[in-house]
């Protein structure tokens, strides 16, 4: 079985809407306008990129990140790996950044029953929130920013009956305030 990774910029009160890009929420481009760059503190997306052999994204995310991503050198690794986009919409894939369109989480579970290495969660808000009620993610990578959005889509949604139990099992500090958490599910 792979593991599948969900990993997020999130502000201190759960946001992960448009940390990098100005697709309408009011506060976008949090993660570059409003935090000091510290190289250490993106490690874990170098180390992400080398480690994983597949990338999932969601419609929104994958219709977002095709036309800036495939032409990106630092996304060499994502550019020349498996990628699938989880769609019930997407008609066809992007030509400049090819995808396997999976239309159910039935189909994201046999790719993870599959052989092969970890399987990454880039963005996609709904998508991590589906996986983790079906309970498909294994583990969260979290570069949280000492920022406080108000608004925006939440990687953890307000489902009143979600529960799950983390282990804790990386963690570091920053000096502009950005703190790593790396989290396995307890099952």
């Amino acid at each position: 079985m792979r593991t599948l990774i969900v990993t997020e910029f999130i502000s201190l009160d759960g946001v992960i809407d448009s940390p990098g890009g100005d697709d309408g929420h009011p506060h976008a481009g949090w993660t570059y306008k409003d935090v000091a760059f510290d190289p250490a503190a993106y490690e874990l997306k170098g180390r992400e990129q080398e480690e994983a052999e597949t990338l999932l994204l969601g419609r929104v995310s994958y219709e977002l990140f095709a036309p800036v991503w495939g032409g990106m050198d630092e996304f060499a690794r994502y550019n020349a790996m498996p990628r699938y986009v989880v769609s019930t919409t997407l008609e066809g894939d992007d030509p400049r950044w090819p995808a396997t369109v999976l239309r159910s989480l039935d189909e994201v579970r046999v790719l993870r029953e599959g052989e092969g290495g970890p399987i990454i969660v880039h963005g996609s808000s709904r998508l991590a929130q589906s996986l983790a009620a079906a309970g498909l993610v294994d583990r969260y990578h979290l570069l949280v920013f000492p920022v406080l959005l108000g608004s925006g889509a939440r990687l953890f949604g307000d489902d009143p009956d979600a529960y799950a139990k983390l282990a804790l099992t990386e963690h570091e500090a920053y000096g502009n305030g950005i703190v790593k958490l790396v989290y396995d599910m307890q099952r």
